[in-house]
Parts: C-alpha cells; structure tokens; sequence
C-alpha cells in the first residue's frame, strides 16, 4: 500500500470513530444503552413504546396486497439463509483449523436484538427478526469469505468492485507479481494474528 492510501485508510478508520460517537449520543438522546450485551431503556420509555405499538388487525388491513401476496416469497429465502449459514459454520470449522486461521464469531455478525422493541408488533417483530438473520448470516459469510480470500488471493481486482470487505484495502494491487510471491506467506500469517493487513 503507498503512501497516501495508507492515509485515506487511517482517516477512514478515524472518520469510522468519529460516526460511532455520535451514533452513541444518539442513543443517548433516545434514552437507551447497551451492557453486556443486553438493552437497557430509561424509566418510562417502554411503556411509550407500547403506547405507539400498532394492533396486528391495524398492521395487516393497512398493508397493501403486494406486500401481503410477496410476503410467502420473502420468507422462502430463510431455507437458504439456514443452509448457508450451517454451512458456513462447518467450513470454517474444517477449513479454518486446518489453515490456523481464526475462526469468525458468528454472533458478532447476527444480532436478533430489534425483535423485542415494544413498539413492534409481533409481525413488525418477526419481520425484523428475519432481516436481522439474513443480514447478519450475509456478514457472517462476507468475514468467512474475507479471510479465505487474504489466505488464498490478497490481490485487488483491476475491475471497481462496489462495497468490497474490510480486508480488502490491504491487499496487493492486481499485477504485482513479485509482491505477490513476496508477500502471500506475511498475508497468511497477519490472518493468523486475525489482522487485515500485513504490515
């Protein structure tokens, strides 16, 4: 990495941080917080929370037919969701011990925590607890992903790839043959140490 794209990486990261304070006064301003793991609302907000829970009669007879007729085909995708993700699980199990590389924590990346805010009802919670799983089951296998890649190919594309991975900033730019036999073997040993970059 040159110079200056290790600078634009520092300020991202800076900039990350700079986003999660404030993402943390703004928890603070809507009276919760998070420790060990587990939600905790000020005195009385829960009970406003039930106050603007909408009835489950009230949600469906405003819920439009396409979203009624879709519904079935949305939740098809939980089949594949589970298969991916029990497969992910026993590859990295298999995979990752026999490479040493550190296995990913899967609940870093599911969380099934919006499914018991009080102002859903429990269709609003079921569907938030859907996306939460498929989402997080995406993330989890992006990070398994990830680290095979840093393993096997640290090499950037010559194409744009949108949104790539965390990892991916660190990796050797596509063409640089000598880096590549040079440095695949520090690449490996970084994953080993559970870091994306090398250097």
């Amino acid at each position: 990495m040159t110079g200056r794209m290790e600078e634009l990486a520092h300020e991202i990261v800076r900039l990350q941080q700079e986003l999660d304070r404030e993402i943390e006064r703004r928890r603070k301003a809507l009276g919760w917080s998070l420790k060990a793991r587990l939600v905790e609302f000020e005195h009385g907000i829960v009970a406003e929370h039930k106050r603007l829970r909408m009835g489950v009669t009230q949600f469906i007879a405003q819920s439009s037919f396409r979203t009624l007729a879709t519904a079935p085909v949305i939740y098809s995708l939980i089949v594949p969701f589970v298969l991916i993700d029990l497969w992910t699980s026993l590859y990295q199990v298999i995979c990752f011990r026999a490479y040493g590389i550190p296995r990913v924590r899967r609940r870093d990346h599911i969380a099934l925590d919006r499914g018991h805010l009080a102002y859903l009802n429990w269709i609003e919670a079921l569907n938030c607890t859907y996306c939460s799983y498929g989402n997080g089951v995406v993330s989890y296998v992006r990070e398994v992903a990830a680290r095979t890649e840093q393993y096997w190919c640290p090499i950037k594309h010559a194409l744009k790839v949108s949104s790539a991975h965390a990892r991916y900033g660190a990796f050797l730019e596509y063409g640089d043959a000598e880096g590549y036999r040079a440095r695949l073997e520090s690449f490996r040993e970084a994953l080993r140490n559970d870091k994306a970059d090398p250097s």
